[in-house]
Order: structure tokens, then sequence, then C-alpha cells
């Protein structure tokens, strides 16, 4: 997504402005440029997610040998994720976007599209998954999220760091990205809420999801996956619902371990049937849960999903 300084204030700009980086990029392969539509990030829901994953589909069918998407910045990973779950494909998907605006100096815009761009035609990139390019660096939709509220090298790994580099003259690969589970391509029809764990909680917030009847719950746990005592009412009420909870945790590296014997700790919490994810953060792993139980809502089943 474009953007343009007017009053001191970012907005979304005419995306026709766009085409005139074809020349630049028309260099490293031949580009076509659809504009979908043109919100802000904070703007795009899941069924967004959606109608981008299906335009994405329709230029694959038509023989595309790579996407590029443009895109708002603070929801960019949960769209990254959310194709990387539903396109069946080998061919490249890149999601970039700009942390400085057109107008601005330094705007990195035009350098993450080329690199971009690059990274698609390159000949290494099939069979990856969806990637994120930015600041000359190639993050799996997976493993990457925003770091910084305005720092151009904002999307990083943490704990993994850049599957690959974008140099002057090559791309570098270091890994293999995950293989995941794909899901349907269907617009997404369930609700899930995400909840941030702080000390001294109680269960207000789980027994709100529970009485607006959300479909899943991702618990954003302490440390490797604990809660305080006063979440229980409430969590074991959801689960009695048959309400599937999935648990992460609110540290950026690591995973939730059923490790801790205590009220409130994880292995506790994995006795009461929470799904334990394997490394995500909270906003993916709702990503995820949103399109699992478009599968199914079997407990086991919605386990094997997290495993990845």
């Amino acid at each position: 997504m474009s953007e343009s300084m007017e009053s001191q204030g970012v907005k979304p700009q005419d995306p026709q402005a766009l085409q005139s980086a074809l020349p630049l990029l028309n260099q490293y392969a031949k580009v076509e440029m659809d504009h979908l539509f043109n919100k802000p990030s904070p703007h795009i829901t899941p069924a967004d997610m959606f109608l981008i994953a299906e335009r994405v589909k329709e230029h694959l069918d038509r023989g595309a040998k790579g996407i590029v998407i443009t895109h708002g910045t603070d929801t960019l990973e949960e769209t990254a994720y959310f194709l990387h779950l539903v396109l069946d494909t080998d061919r490249p998907v890149i999601v970039t976007g700009a942390m400085r605006s057109s107008n601005e100096l330094g705007a990195d815009g035009p350098v993450n599209m080329v690199n971009s761009v690059r990274v698609a035609a390159h000949e290494q990139s099939p069979g990856r998954g969806v990637m994120v390019v930015f600041n000359d660096e190639i993050h799996t939709a997976r493993d990457v999220t925003k770091t910084h509220t305005s720092n151009v090298a904002t999307f990083q790994s943490p704990g993994l760091g850049p599957v690959g580099l974008v140099t002057k003259k090559e791309i570098r690969f270091f890994r293999d990205s995950v293989k995941e589970p794909r899901f349907p391509l269907a617009m997404p029809s369930h609700q899930v809420a995400l909840i941030k764990v702080a000390a001294g909680m109680d269960d207000s917030l789980i027994a709100w999801a529970v009485e607006r009847g959300f479909d899943g719950i991702v618990l954003e746990a302490l440390g490797q996956g604990n809660l305080p005592p006063a979440m229980l009412p409430g969590l074991k009420r959801a689960l009695a619902s048959e309400i599937p909870v999935v648990l992460v945790s609110r540290c950026f590296n690591g995973s939730v371990q059923d490790t801790y014997e205590y009220e409130g700790g994880g292995k506790q919490l994995k006795e009461l049937g929470l799904i334990f994810s394997n490394g995500i953060n909270g906003q993916k792993a709702r990503i995820k849960l949103m399109l699992a139980l478009s599968k199914t809502k079997d407990a086991t089943e919605l386990q094997s999903y997290f495993q990845y």
C-alpha cells in the first residue's frame, strides 16, 4: 500500500502512483500491476485477506510465475501468514511495504518493491511459501513480526533471523522454510478472541468471550505458558462450552511448554485440554485457529495443526 504525507499525516495515496515504478521493476521481470483495494493496514480484516488470497490465486491460475503484494506494515504479518496457510502453490508470493512514505527522506518503498520482485523472480524462491521482503532481508511469513513502531528494520524473525538476504548483486538463502498444513481457501467465518495475560488478571475477559459466542480463544500467557489462578474458572467454563483455547507465550522467543505444576501452570493447563502452540505469536495463532476451525473442532486435530 503506498502512502503519502498531507498535513503532517500519512494516509493511503492514489494506487496509480505505483505505476511509475514499472520501468524499474521491468528490469528484473515482466511485471503486471493489479490494484485490489487501497486501505490503511489497521482497516484490513480476515475477509480482506481472503479477497487478497483469491486475487493471488487468479493470477497464479493465469500463469504468473510469482506475486508481490504491497501492504501497510501494521497488519502485514497477519496477511502474510493467512496467505501462507491458504495458498497451495510452490510459486513465490512476497509481501512488502514501506516504513517511510514516498515524500520522506530515505523512503524505503521503492527499494523494497524492487527487492521483492528480484526475490519473486529468483530460481531458489519456489517452494518456500509466502515470504516478507524488507530492508534487504527475506523472512518467512510464519516467523516474521513487526518489532519497532517506525524503524525501517522493523521486520524481524525473533530467535531465528532472516531466511535470506538481498544484496546488490544476488539473493542468498540460508535455510528452508517450515512446511505447514494448508487450509481451504474460504471466507473466514469464525470469531476468535485474542487475550493478553498480565499479572493479577481474573477471568472476566474469558467470560466475556464465552458470553459473546466466540468460536475460539487465544491466550498470550506468561513465560512458558502459565496463567494467574483467577483466570481458571472462566477458562474451565470456555472448555466446558467446547470453545478451543490456544496457548502462546507473550515472550517473543521460545514456545509454551507443560513445565510448571502449580495452579495455573502449564502442566495443569495441558491436562485441562488447552492447545499448546509451537512458537508463533498471538496474532498469528488467532489467524491459524480461524482457519483451522473451518476444518474441525476436534481438540486433538486442532493440536496437530499447532505443532508446526
